[in-house]
């Protein structure tokens, strides 16, 4: 029995660029931004008459291009259309390798996941592939998605992120409102709320990372930031970017600040010292105003681990206090 490889829950997402699977240019442009993900998109990106062609230009440019320091995912076509299975095929036997995620849209159910995990079970095996190295991004794009959006989380090891799909859930639900990512008019709360914490808690319980999805008025900056910073203040991991501009404010909004990570890095410093030997074995402790316990060194622990995958330094050093 072939043991699968671990997936890796711990990428950076910060920055999530979508780049549609049927321009070269695009696909040469993407290589050079510095989104934390690029995803080679086949299917609402990628027209009917097109998306057979773009697989195979898919495929090129990953055994082709430089994509160091991005993930590297393709969202294929959704199981109710006739076109995913060979997307799959043609994809992962093509470009494997090289190759991190396969992106799955409009997910409503879990079996949806156990189908595509099958399928990659099976292809990796056949080109001698490492089994379960490639991992399953899910994407909640309608009400049925998210009444079962625990069961989707659950469904497979292969499972790295759960990812919210504004327009096609928007319509779904009949939410009053064209402008994707906005608050819908005569509503006075957020209405995304339950929606991105259900998506949220779901990540959360099994560990995966919790992505927001786009904003599509790609020149309005000032609106990306104000549902960029929604998603961020709630605990999620990233957001996707539609257009180049928008990456800088993805990579900084979902990073931690400077004061902040210093901070988190320090009380985790503080918390070992104090729990030693040396430190006295305490169970809780003072670092300057601030008592720092357990619970701190949780809540340290998360924002320390966003900051060191976003590549960040700390100029601070914790020092051993003197009697």
């Amino acid at each position: 029995m072939t043991t699968p490889s671990p997936v890796n829950r711990l990428r950076p997402r910060r920055s999530c660029l979508a780049v549609p699977g049927s321009n070269p240019r695009f696909l040469e442009k993407a290589q050079g931004l510095p989104a934390d993900q690029v995803f080679l998109d086949l299917e609402d990106a990628c027209a009917p008459l097109a998306k057979p062609e773009a697989r195979h230009t898919i495929v090129k440019f990953l055994n082709e291009g430089d994509w160091t320091g991005k993930t590297r995912v393709v969202r294929v076509n959704d199981w109710t259309t006739h076109w995913t299975y060979r997307d799959v095929v043609t994809v992962v036997e093509g470009a494997g390798q090289n190759l991190d995620c396969i992106m799955l849209p409009k997910v409503q159910d879990a079996e949806q996941i156990v189908a595509l995990d099958l399928l990659l079970t099976q292809i990796e095996k056949t080109m001698g592939f490492e089994v379960g190295k490639i991992s399953i991004e899910a994407q909640i794009e309608n009400a049925k998605g998210l009444v079962n959006v625990d069961a989707i989380a659950a469904a497979s090891p292969r499972v790295e992120t759960i990812i919210f799909g504004p327009a096609d859930f928007m319509a779904s639900i009949n939410m009053k409102s064209l402008v994707v990512g906005e608050q819908p008019p005569g509503y006075p709360a957020d209405a995304y709320h339950y929606i991105l914490m259900r998506i949220l808690m779901a990540a959360r319980t099994h560990n995966l990372q919790a992505i927001d999805g786009p904003y599509l008025q790609i020149r309005n900056q000032e609106g990306y930031r104000a549902v960029a910073q929604r998603a961020a203040a709630l605990g999620f991991d990233g957001k996707w970017v539609l257009h180049p501009d928008q990456v800088a404010a993805a990579n900084e909004i979902f990073s931690p600040s400077q004061e902040d990570f210093d901070h988190a890095e320090l009380i985790l410093d503080a918390y070992d010292y104090y729990t030693s030997e040396a430190g006295g074995k305490k169970g809780s402790a003072m670092l300057g105003d601030e008592m720092i316990d357990e619970a701190s060194r949780k809540m340290a622990l998360v924002v320390s681990g966003k900051g060191r995958a976003a590549g960040m330094t700390r100029t601070s050093k914790f020092e051993i206090p003197v009697d």
